[in-house]
């Protein structure tokens, strides 16, 4: 199966969708590269960083179950690197 790199931004500005997105990023572990997460407290957000090689449709589906959540927002940017 052909999968992607690719590195999906968030900012959260709900806190208790936190959870709700941690549960979602627990669902898809299988592809999560790496996390950074930083706390902006002074503007009371977070900003999260997820390195990912999945197949296309798993990025997308993820990306698009993220941006759902309230007060969240996400955007993918892709690799030119897939692999087999």
């Amino acid at each position: 199966m052909e999968t992607r790199v690719a590195v999906i931004s968030i900012i959260i500005e709900e806190p208790d969708s936190v959870q709700a997105m941690n549960e979602l990023l627990h669902q898809y572990s299988e592809y999560v590269i790496g996390r950074m997460g930083i706390p902006y407290r002074a503007k009371g957000i977070n900003i999260i960083s997820i390195a990912i090689d999945a197949p296309q449709d798993a990025i997308s589906t993820l990306s698009g179950k993220i941006g759902k959540l309230k007060g969240v927002s996400s955007k993918v940017a892709y690799s030119g690197v897939g692999k087999k």
